[in-house]
């Protein structure tokens, strides 16, 4: 397996009077970047910030050394987004919680020649 180091990677966003409006959090281990929480204010959603943030993260992955990316999502958060973004469904949980689904996405960070 090697050596497993746990590495965690934090990104903030803030308005112009330095308050946190966003934000990401995740961690990085055996080459795969894990997204655990993205996180736009209700007001700033729709303009790119989430997009922007999700960008950054991804780079500095890559800049440490991940190939891929994942996280898990649900049917009433956004998968759409994700999707949008490259990343693909490869698992997913019926019910989870009931009524609604369990998405597991990836996303290779390799960038094609």
């Amino acid at each position: 397996m090697g050596d497993y180091q746990y590495t965690p990677l934090f990104l903030l966003l803030r308005d112009s009077e330095k308050k946190v409006v966003g934000g990401l959090e995740g961690f990085i281990g055996l080459g795969w970047f894990h997204i655990g929480t993205l996180w736009i204010a209700e007001e700033l959603r729709g303009y790119g910030y989430g997009k922007a943030l999700l960008s950054k993260a991804e780079q500095e992955a890559v800049n440490r050394g991940c190939l891929n990316a994942y996280l898990f999502t649900y049917s009433f958060q956004a998968p759409k987004f994700y999707q949008h973004l490259g990343y693909e469904v490869f698992g997913e949980l019926k019910d989870f919680p009931p009524g609604h689904y369990r998405y597991f996405l990836k996303k290779s960070l390799q960038r094609n020649p």
